[in-house]
This record gives structure tokens, sequence and C-alpha cells, in this order.
């Protein structure tokens, strides 16, 4: 290779990373921003008597998660069709703003509010974010691309965590934890806004003609492998939502324990564990793309066959410790199908479709966990053994082990570049 074609090579190689390091932060942000709500419960509850029952809590989750569902296709086709990273900057400081506002809200009414502005800011971030990294990464470092930046999300949920210590702190409350992380976001975005650059366009793409919503919408229904990875992007993350938003409180009622100490067990272990699983799972299917076109596809259905007994088994668990292992094992699980999501999106979608794709998903995804949070809050008020619970929703991830491996990626879109080389 000519010296100065190797130096360009680098040189987009290193623009390429250094979108990845940017937006770590903003996924952080992202996770952190709504996650330590859970963990805040208690404070939140008794300081805005309003709120009431754990059935209203369930439903202000699940508020969040509809806005943002059916915002995401919306957030998507607008980063497809103009801009990846004015779509990023204008997200990460709307939502932002809205966290911030979080913070002085004063009745159930408003903190209902506050959580649908958020849902409606957040929806435009991932969708945009995840096809601009898969825009700047080829095959060979697509999965680990998108692995290192859902490392970011884990650190955000751990943060999130320990929003239970903040809360309960004296000179502190849940209510400073919303405003400096807001403040935090606002200042982020200015900078931002002016590194982040969005990829080259080939010439063909940028001649293609523009497709219109209800288009984008008919094509990505009529791809089956497309509907099957929703449904894939579905039935685990009913659990995922589970563990995320009600965890907190899960072992704080079932062992007996403070609220600090439910936040920090339900929200630090299994995303370091996720945070492993995404390297790893990403470094593996990297690796066995090389071997294989479904190598993706079969990292994906590793790490579903790890949430499956782990959401079981936390549903049994006799003590803290068994169930903190539990989270574990699902967090290895996570962190494998997570980070390859958005690289099998990109085996059986156009590039000009991506962030629409993903919105969909989101939509789907999303939705879902937000009746599943709903319903989980009316099920525990009506005593329903937790057992039981979390046991139907375990069952709903086997299923897409099955369906994942139907997907069937297809050989006329961006090729994986470089199968065999090592990277």
């Amino acid at each position: 290779m000519p010296t100065s074609s190797f130096a360009a090579s680098e040189t987009l190689t290193s623009r390429a990373w250094l979108v990845v390091i940017l937006l770590m932060p903003v996924a952080l942000l992202n996770y952190l921003d709504r996650q330590m709500l859970a963990a805040m419960q208690s404070s939140v509850m008794s300081s805005i008597p309003s709120i009431g029952t754990e059935e209203n809590w369930g439903f202000m989750l699940g508020q969040f998660k509809w806005v943002y569902a059916f915002l995401s296709p919306i957030g998507g086709y607008v980063a497809d069709r103009y801009s990846r990273r004015l779509t990023i900057c204008g997200s990460l400081f709307v939502w932002s703003a809205v966290t911030w506002w979080t913070g002085h809200v004063g009745t159930y009414g408003e903190l209902l509010w506050a959580r649908s502005l958020m849902g409606i800011s957040e929806a435009f971030y991932m969708p945009a974010a995840l096809a601009l990294i898969t825009d700047c990464h080829p095959g060979p470092t697509r999965s680990r691309a998108v692995g290192l930046h859902q490392v970011a999300i884990y650190f955000g949920v751990i943060a999130g965590g320990f929003g239970g210590h903040v809360a309960a702190a004296p000179n502190l409350g849940w209510r400073f934890g919303f405003e400096a992380c807001g403040i935090f976001g606002m200042l982020y975005a200015a900078p931002l806004v002016l590194l982040l650059r969005d990829a080259a366009r080939p010439q063909e793409r940028l001649a293609a003609p523009r497709t219109s919503p209800l288009g984008a919408g008919m094509e990505l229904c009529a791809n089956l492998s497309f509907v099957l990875l929703v449904l894939c992007f579905t039935l685990p993350a009913l659990a995922g939502w589970l563990v995320r938003d009600w965890m907190p409180s899960i072992l704080k009622k079932q062992f007996g324990i403070g609220q600090g100490e439910a936040g920090v067990a339900a929200t630090l272990y299994w995303p370091v564990a996720a945070m492993v699983g995404a390297m790893a799972g990403g470094w593996l299917a990297d690796r066995w793309m090389r071997r294989h076109q479904r190598g993706r596809i079969f990292a994906s259905a590793v790490g579903m066959s790890f949430i499956v007994p782990a959401i079981f088994g936390v549903g049994n668990a006799g003590s803290l410790a068994m169930a903190v292992a539990f989270l574990i094992v699902f967090g290895l699980g996570w962190g494998i199908f997570d980070c390859n999501n958005m690289p099998i999106l990109s085996q059986i979608v156009r590039p000009e479709l991506r962030a629409t794709g993903y919105g969909v998903m989101n939509f789907v995804s999303i939705s879902c966990g937000g009746l599943a949070d709903w319903g989980f809050g009316v099920l525990r008020d009506r005593q329903v053994p937790l057992e039981v619970i979390l046991s139907v929703f375990a069952s709903f991830a086997i299923l897409s082990v099955f369906l994942v491996l139907l997907i069937k990626p297809r050989n006329n879109l961006e090729p994986e570049k470089k199968r065999g080389q090592d990277l």
C-alpha cells in the first residue's frame, strides 16, 4: 500500500474511533438521567406525596417509555434524512434542560410532564448515534465500536444506581442530582457540536432518491429479517427494563436492605458484567464474521441464552448474594446481545434506513417495556409472587434465541470489508 494511502486510512480509522469517544459521555448521560430516578424512588415518593402508589410510579416509568418509543422512529428518520450530528447534539441539549427542570417539579403531574419531555428529547439520540458509529466503522470493527459505546451506557446505569445515596445525603438530595446532570449535559453540547462530524457518504448514496416516511416504513415492514430482529430486540428487553427500573425496589423489599444499598446492588454488578460482555461480545462477533456471514447473529444468540436462566434465578434467589450472582450472569448476556443489534441491522437494512430501522426497533421494544413496567407495578400491588412474575418474563426471552437464528443477512448491502484481516 502506498504511504499516502496508508496515512489516509490511519486518519479515517482515528476519526472513526474519535466519534465513539465523543459519544461515550453522551451515552452515559442518556442512561444516568433516566436510571437514577429508579434508585431514588423512596426519596422522590416521600418528597412528592401525590405520587401515592407503586402503580402510579410504574405508570410514570411507562409514560417515559411510551413517549420515547413513539418518537424513536421519527428521530431515526430525521437522522437518516438530515444530519446525525445535529440530531445528536440537539437531543443532548434538550434532554439535559429537561433533566435540570426535573429537579424542580413539585407534583406528580409535573413529574409526568418532565418524564414525557425527556422521552421526546432522548428518542432522537440512540438511533442517530448508533447509525453514525456504523457509518464510520466498516465490518471488521463494527461490533467492537458499538460495544464500546454501550459500555458508556452501563457506566451511566452504575452512576444512576448511586443516586439513592445522593438522594439520602442531607446536603445533597434527589433534586441536586437532576440539577447537576442537567447542567453538565447542556455544557457538553457546545464542544460536541464543534468536534463531532457526520460520516462521508459515497457518491451513489448521495445521488439516491430520498425515501418518504411512509416508504421507509413499508420497506422495513416488508423485510422479514427486520421483523424478526424487532421481535428479538423486544423479547429480552422486557426483562431488561424490569432489571433497570424495578430491581432497586425489588432487592430493597425482598431482602430488607436500605435504599442506598439496594440501588448499588441493583445497578453496579450487572452493568460491570455487561461491560465485559459488550467488549467480549464485540470481539467474538467481529472474529466470528471472518468465518461466517452470520457470526454476529450467532453471538447475539449466545448472549440471549444467558439472559433466560439469569432472570429466572433472580426471581428465585434465597439471598442477596445469590440474586447479585444471577444479575452478573444477566449482565454478561445482555452485553453480548446489546452490542450486536445495530451491526445485525446493518446486515439486513440499507444504510439510508439504519437510524429509522433502529427507531422502529426502539418503538416496539420500549412500548412493550412501558407496559411491562406498569404491569409489574400492578402485579406487585396485587401481591403476585416475585418468582412467578420474573419466570414469565424469562420465558419471553427463550423464544428470541430461536428467532434470531432465522435472520438472513443480505449480500447486496455494504460488504463486510477485509473479513480475513486481523485488526
